[in-house]
Formats: structure tokens, sequence, C-alpha cells
């Protein structure tokens, strides 16, 4: 027969792997989750270099375009590109894109709530 001893030895034998087991997972699991921080950091800090400069594209006039022959088809197709910039402090509505600005004039005149359709009606209306 096992001493009380022996068997209070033994179960803290067992706990202490479980602790080592779950301090390895751990440190695993720190050093997944500052790999995955560091990711997101550089997707963040890219979205809003890639937001500013959209901004400053929107505002950008051509100075002079020669007319083409025939249409040129882009080479690269961007998909997901946000053109309305985030809000912050001091923003307007010239930020907007001109389908934007547009909606943003129908409902500024707008005499109460509207649904989508009205908008979008109206907005056709005042071209």
């Amino acid at each position: 027969m096992v001493s009380l001893i022996e068997e209070l030895e033994a179960r803290e034998a067992a706990a202490r792997v479980r602790v080592e087991e779950l301090e390895a997972e751990i440190a695993e699991l720190t050093a997944r989750l500052d790999r995955e921080r560091e990711a997101w950091s550089r997707l963040r800090v890219t979205r809003e270099t890639v937001a500013e400069v959209l901004v400053d594209l929107s505002g950008q006039v051509v100075a002079e375009t020669v007319p083409l022959q025939e249409p040129v088809k882009p080479e690269v197709r961007v998909v997901g590109a946000i053109m309305v910039p985030h809000w912050r402090e001091g923003l307007t509505a010239d930020v907007l894109p001109d389908v934007y600005r547009d909606i943003v004039e129908v409902v500024a005149d707008a005499s109460g709530p509207m649904q989508a359709k009205q908008m979008g009606a109206a907005r056709f209306e005042g071209s």
C-alpha cells in the first residue's frame, strides 16, 4: 500500500508536469500572438497609407488627357479598394468621391428621413 506522503508526491509531480506543459504552450501561444500582432500592425498601417493615397488621388485633376482610339484595359484589377476614407476630426464631404458627395447633398436637402431608393431617384433627378 502507498503511503499518504508518496501519493501526495506523485500528485505533485503530475501537477508539475501539467504546469510545465502549460507554460510551454503559453510560450508558444505568446510567440504566435506577437507574430500576429506584428502582421496586424503592418496591415493597419498599409490600409491607412493606401486610404491617404486614395484621398490624395481623388482630389487630383489630370491636367490633360490624350484621347485614345481604343479603350485601354487595365493590367491590374483593384478589388476592394477603399475610396471613402475613415472618418476623423476635420474631414468634410470634399474628400468623398463624386457619387458619395451627391448622396450627401441629396440627404442634406431632404426634408426628412429617406429610403435608399429615394436617394437614388433624387440623385438622378438632380443631374
